[in-house]
């Protein structure tokens, strides 16, 4: 609401200080802050009996029935929404059903083949990293072997 910096709050004091006097000035900030608090509290109250009334009358209803009016993508991905939720509801029965179930009995078994290739792969590797480090350490006592021999 309102943009004060620091100089222009210094300013506000000062002049405060000149005009209201040292004395006094703890008094008047007290009340102001008073002043501002009840304010505040005022204008939340305000805002919160709006908000209120604006539910009550069903406001937000239209509010958001606007809000799709005026988005037509949101009202068109609802749609296609919609249409792909119908398409899925398949009979079991038809021979769309049937493929479906075909389809998906293979899915899973790509996925299962697929899961152990990658299963199969890592053992692999951690084979071949283990006797790589069984040989580093091979060769590590290898050449510690004659160094103490030395």
């Amino acid at each position: 609401m309102f943009d004060l910096g620091f100089a222009e709050l210094l300013v506000i004091g000062i002049v405060a200080l000149i005009v209201v006097g040292p004395k006094d000035l703890p008094v008047l900030f007290r009340k102001v802050g008073n002043f501002m608090g009840k304010a505040r509290g005022m204008a939340r109250e305000f805002s919160r009996a709006m908000n209120d009334a604006a539910d009550e009358s069903g406001v937000r209803d239209m509010q958001k029935t606007f809000k799709s009016a005026t988005n037509p993508m949101s009202s068109a991905m609802d749609g296609v929404k919609d249409a792909a939720k119908s398409m899925t509801n398949v009979d079991p029965a038809s021979n769309t059903g049937k493929l479906s179930a075909e389809r998906e009995a293979a899915k899973k078994k790509i996925e299962a083949s697929a899961a152990r290739a990658a299963a199969d792969r890592k053992k692999r590797e951690a084979d071949e990293a283990l006797k790589k480090a069984e040989d580093m350490e091979a060769a590590l006592k290898s050449d510690a072997a004659p160094e103490k021999d030395a």
